[in-house]
């Protein structure tokens, strides 16, 4: 299919999301599986598997998600689903496919499945890329989930490729010398759509309608397409469970947490903020930044706040950089 086919096939097919009677009421995942109370992300799995038309299936790296759902001998899943370890989602998600393809060409399925991958940040940021960017640049057809909790939170909060810059984490403590984490966070939006894959998008739990919409979005699309979906973790970033939807909020709000998607290399800011809340809002309400507010931390909070300008404002000139190509 050609890529302006592709393209026209995914916007005839992306309705908005606008209400709740829009959205599939039949829960693809059972209640009862022991992920934590204000868990960011089985909030950001039920909102996908609710946004998906029919039922997918699902492969599962290994990771906070996986642990939770499927303590054996139980399940809460109410799909097809495969647990593949934290390196391979991508690879196995190209079995499946190609499998796929050749049971429909044998005619002993009716019609392929959407194929969706749920991978946290260490198995999507530094484990798995490797297996991610080869079945990007096979052009399988798959909807790959990065729900992003910045750290390595199933194994003990240590650090991750998506660690911000002046976060807390067991493996990067703040102290006399260290602010934090010292390294930025990894440009995962850029290394995904520099392979020219048809959709790629940022979303978040506390935008639910913007996050379904990009759901349906990339399923509509013959290739790989990739969601960043902002997913907090209470127990890691030290906040009450009762405020995770609020903390992806901020996040957004403070432009800390861009809404932006890339459709056939376009760019194009989903959720304007033209006035950002302060950034000190976003990060006095988690444990793992609230040092950064202390005047021995004064330094650091400035790089980071310049760091998240920098962000907002690169990806605004690609938008306009971009807007009539």
């Amino acid at each position: 299919m050609s890529s302006d086919a592709v393209r026209q096939q995914g916007e005839a097919s992306s309705a908005q999301v606008r209400s709740l009677f829009e959205v599939e009421r039949r829960e693809r995942l059972a209640p009862g599986h022991r992920a934590c109370a204000g868990c960011g992300p089985m909030i950001a799995v039920r909102q996908i598997l609710q946004a998906s038309q029919e039922d997918p299936v699902v492969v599962n790296a290994t990771g906070c998600v996986e642990v939770v759902t499927s303590v054996y001998p139980e399940t809460a899943w109410l799909v097809p689903w495969a647990h593949v370890a934290f390196e391979n989602s991508a690879a196995v998600t190209s079995g499946v496919e190609a499998a796929m393809k050749a049971l429909v060409r044998r005619g002993e399925l009716d019609k392929e499945r959407p194929v969706v991958v749920f991978a946290g940040d260490g198995g999507t940021f530094d484990i798995g890329i490797q297996a991610l960017s080869g079945a990007l640049e096979r052009g399988h057809r798959m909807l790959y989930v990065c729900y992003d909790n910045e750290a390595y939170m199933n194994t003990g909060i240590q650090r991750s490729g998506a660690t911000p810059y002046g976060a807390w984490t067991t493996t990067s403590p703040y102290g006399k010398i260290w602010p934090g984490k010292r390294e930025r966070k990894k440009d995962i939006m850029g290394i995904v759509a520099a392979h020219g894959i048809p959709y790629a998008a940022t979303a978040s739990i506390s935008h639910w309608k913007d996050l379904m919409t990009k759901v349906r979005k990339a399923l509509s699309y013959d290739g790989p397409t990739f969601l960043h979906v902002y997913a907090p973790c209470n127990r890691g970033w030290r906040f009450d469970p009762s405020l995770t939807v609020e903390v992806a909020k901020r996040a957004v709000e403070t432009r800390f947490f861009p809404l932006y998607e890339v459709e056939g290399g376009r760019y194009r800011i989903t959720l304007p903020v033209t006035k950002p809340r302060p950034l000190e809002d976003f990060l006095s309400i988690q444990g793992r930044f609230r040092h950064l507010l202390l005047p021995q931390y004064r330094e650091a909070l400035e790089t980071l706040k310049r760091m998240v300008d920098e962000q907002w404002e690169r990806i605004n000139r690609m938008a306009a950089a971009t807007a009539g190509s």
